[in-house]
């Protein structure tokens, strides 16, 4: 398998304040990689500057082969890199139709086709096919939560950035959640998440990578790192 992101020495400063300390990780296709840590380590500026939010202050990333700071910010996606963000950024006054609209907003292949996927994301996520013509700002957290993902979907992304998924839902809904984005690998998209809920990440994911003080700490097999003592101690509370 090749590797469809490489970080190398990534390091991010807000002002004087340097959150990423020298970043180095990678994600090959059709994988499911977790980033794990405490609050502040890392995790949510590492997704924003892979996303193009943030400017790096040094490092390397290579997305599919290219260097990732010759790719403009607004073409990522066309490029195939979609982020969830944390807090789902979705558009509330527009309807659930409108924001899988905008999802596809890059797309060349039609409206046949883009109407076809809309159709799909409703076959994933039923509930939106209820709401299809309610605003999105209305709708419960969970509603909210199933619309970004879609959203990001509908650019037909090679690589899903998702940040904390799990955010604020109840637990029957975050389990839903979780059983789609496995079965959204299985139809090609490879995943890097960002989760709070470190066991459910490390349940989720093939690989993952501890994030510390803006740098990795620990890495390796998913299943691994939930049985390894320090993890447990420090991120799945026993």
């Amino acid at each position: 398998m090749k590797n469809i992101l490489e970080v190398s020495d990534l390091k991010v400063s807000y002002g004087a304040i340097q959150a990423i300390k020298g970043l180095n990780f990678h994600v090959a296709e059709g994988e499911m990689v977790a980033l794990i840590g405490a609050n502040g380590a890392g995790k949510t500026t590492t997704l924003k500057t892979l996303g193009g939010l943030l400017s790096p202050a040094s490092g390397q990333i290579t997305f599919d082969g290219k260097a990732h700071a010759a790719i403009k910010s607004h073409d990522l996606i066309r490029e195939g890199l979609a982020l969830v963000p944390e807090g789902r950024g979705i558009f509330p006054k527009l309807t659930v139709v409108e924001n899988l609209e905008m999802g596809a907003f890059s797309r060349t292949d039609g409206k046949a086709a883009i109407e076809a996927d809309i159709e799909r994301m409703f076959g994933i996520f039923p509930r939106l096919k209820e709401r299809a013509f309610q605003l999105a700002g209305t709708m419960s957290g969970g509603e909210q939560q199933m619309l970004a993902i879609s959203r990001a979907l509908m650019g037909k992304p090679k690589l899903l950035l998702l940040d904390e998924p799990s955010m604020g839902l109840a637990p029957i809904i975050v389990q839903k959640i979780f059983e789609t984005i496995r079965e959204v690998v299985k139809g090609g998209v490879t995943l890097l998440l960002v989760e709070q809920n470190a066991k459910l990440a490390l349940q989720t994911c093939q690989r993952a990578y501890v994030i510390d003080g803006g740098k990795i700490a620990l890495e390796g097999q998913a299943q691994d790192l939930l049985h390894n003592e320090q993890v447990q101690k420090a991120y799945l509370g026993e």
